[in-house]
């Protein structure tokens, strides 16, 4: 149904909407500054934008829960500040850590929700089969909550959001966090509720390329709107300057992409398939040399690309965002790497639990100054495998030495040499940024001035002296993430291990980390890491694909590109050989594809 004038009625208005946030003891937070949008019915709506920009905040005042400090907010027609209490009764809202009770089954979890929503025992009888079909989760039905993967915890929460009939769906970053198979689900789930019910979904993404396929795109940034419309309306931003250099024999994709974010008319540049895909300024400003980004192509072949969506929004970002780069990492020492030196030795490495066998004889090397990714499904090992390698989880069996020391039989040697940041924030949230860094140096053995000099290096290095006195809790996802990684410097460590250290955060984010991980592997540390962010994996110098414990593939980054299907219409993507590898080995029965 359409209005007067032809346009679809909105769901979901505001109009001039603020609100303000005053933490105790801290300067306030201005989480929306005039924000002004409508989501069309029927439609899926994301909002997109970097940490802090108030997506959650907005998902939150949508749903009843806050209510703004000025400005208009209507739902279904209905002032959300007179009646929340109606908003929640039609509408239904799944926030980032949607609340599972991991001691009761699946089964049971979507019964209590049906209790708590009052759902009919007829309403029941007609909507579970859906749901465990939509989900795929009716095998599953008596497995317990805590036992199940990432993503299937996450077709759990949808299941149990869905559990009655709502006129508007909001989801707040349902995908993050989980691999991209469960990724791809989970979006043909929300796909088919909005193309074959009608329904109206407005979500919040970290991945640029789900925005890309909803049907309208509001950006945000630090509380404000940048732009709204059709995805190839913010595509559009990045027409003619968008780029891709083939690069000479013998160059390293991710090395190049580096200098060229030194470049001033350069705004972006992302690895891409064993090339490098750039973005230049749309007011390129004067550099020393009057080169630009000629001064890290040398050698290379230039040719434009079709703009996608990605270009658009980080073209976007940098009209309003601090155009600085992030900064590089400079070592205090620097390590010597050999081409031939091997750092991390896996061989048969086993890891059971009771009769489940988590990690099963899995072996791969690494070398200094490599970047070596582990890629799999939720549930396929990787964490065990982490927690093993860092001497923080017994093996029981197989070959493990790591810079050298004997990580099963000397596994306190083993962790001087090695940095960990976990997948989860694991500092202490009440502490400061200074007593976090304190903390750690103590812990790692640093004493008097040498302590005092590496905290410098920490706070300088990652840019946190602004923050310094700030609680680690209460800080943007960007600054947990560079606290975690500089806490796990602090020691000068040989290796680093990061487990889905980029989960949750935005484009600008994860620029900025990989800036800091491609300087770090100059300078000779061997960088161990898990994403699901397929396209992070180009990064890498070698992958490894796990699932159900065992390493399925391994290889450079363009050798397992080739292990795509190749009768897609498209070039393989990184995502594109993931799923192929993962559904294959689950049809055929595991085996190993190693390339050379």
């Amino acid at each position: 149904m359409k209005n007067t004038n032809g346009a679809v009625p909105a769901v979901l208005v505001t109009r001039d909407l603020h609100k303000r946030f005053q933490p105790p003891r801290l300067p306030a937070v201005q989480a929306l500054d005039g924000v002004s949008f409508e989501a069309p019915r029927g439609m899926l709506t994301a909002l997109v934008g970097p940490d802090g920009a108030g997506k959650t905040t907005l998902m939150r005042l949508a749903a009843g829960l806050l209510h703004a400090d000025s400005g208009e907010l209507t739902v279904l027609g209905v002032d959300v500040s007179a009646d929340p209490q109606q908003i929640q009764d039609r509408i239904s809202y799944m926030p980032q850590r949607f609340g599972l009770y991991e001691d009761l089954t699946v089964a049971e979890n979507i019964d209590l929700y049906a209790d708590l929503h009052g759902v009919s025992p007829e309403a029941r009888a007609e909507r579970y089969p859906r749901l465990m079909e939509m989900t795929a989760l009716g095998p599953f039905k008596s497995r317990l909550a805590g036992k199940l993967s990432g993503g299937m915890k996450q077709k759990l929460g949808l299941a149990c959001t869905l559990v009655r009939s709502p006129e508007l769906l909001l989801l707040d970053e349902p995908t993050v966090g989980v691999d991209p198979l469960s990724r791809r689900e989970l979006w043909e789930i929300v796909r088919q509720l909005v193309d074959t019910q009608g329904l109206t979904v407005l979500l919040s993404t970290a991945y640029l390329d789900e925005a890309e396929r909803c049907g309208h795109v509001i950006v945000l940034h630090q509380g404000k709107v940048l732009a709204q419309g059709q995805p190839s309306d913010i595509t559009d931003i990045a027409r003619n300057r968008v780029f891709v250099a083939e690069l000479p024999a013998g160059q390293n994709a991710r090395v190049v992409q580096s200098r060229l974010l030194d470049e001033p008319d350069v705004i972006d540049a992302v690895p891409d398939a064993g090339r490098v895909r750039f973005v230049r300024a749309e007011r390129p400003r004067a550099t020393a040399a009057g080169a630009g980004a000629a001064n890290a192509l040398v050698g290379a072949q230039v040719s434009a690309a079709t703009p996608r969506f990605e270009d658009g929004f980080m073209s976007l970002l940098r009209r309003v965002a601090d155009q600085e780069h992030a900064s590089t990492i400079s070592l205090d020492r620097p390590l010597a790497a050999r081409d031939d030196e091997v750092v991390v030795h896996v061989h048969d490495l086993v890891r059971k639990f009771g009769a489940f066998t988590a990690v099963d004889h899995i072996s791969f090397d690494v070398h200094r100054g490599a970047i070596f990714g582990l890629l799999g499904p939720n549930g396929a090992g990787k964490t065990t495998t982490f927690r093993m390698l860092c001497g923080l989880l017994p093996a029981t069996d197989g070959e493990l030495r790591v810079a050298g020391a004997d990580v099963r039989h000397a596994r306190a040697s083993a962790r001087a040499h090695l940095g960990y940041v976990a997948q989860k924030f694991s500092l202490y949230g009440a502490l400061t940024v200074a007593e976090n860094l304190d903390f750690f140096a103590s812990a790692y053995g640093l004493r008097g001035s040498r302590k005092g000099a590496r905290i410098a290096w920490a706070m300088e290095q990652f840019e946190l002296a602004a923050h310094a006195h700030e609680p680690s809790g209460q800080l943007p996802g960007g600054y947990k993430q560079r606290l975690a990684m500089a806490a796990a410097l602090l020691h000068e460590p040989e290796i680093l291990f990061l487990d889905e250290p980029t989960s949750g955060a935005d484009p600008l984010a994860r620029r900025a980390f990989w800036r800091r991980i491609t300087a770090l592997a100059e300078q000779g540390v061997t960088i161990i890491v898990t994403t699901h962010f397929m396209q992070e994996a180009e990064y890498c110098d070698r992958i490894a694909i796990m699932d159900a414990g065992r390493v399925l593939a391994e290889g450079r980054p363009e050798e397992i590109r080739h292990m795509a299907d190749l009768s897609e219409a498209h070039e393989p993507s990184m995502e594109d050989a993931f799923i192929a590898i993962v559904e294959r080995s689950r049809r055929n029965g595991q085996s190993r594809e190693v390339a050379a």
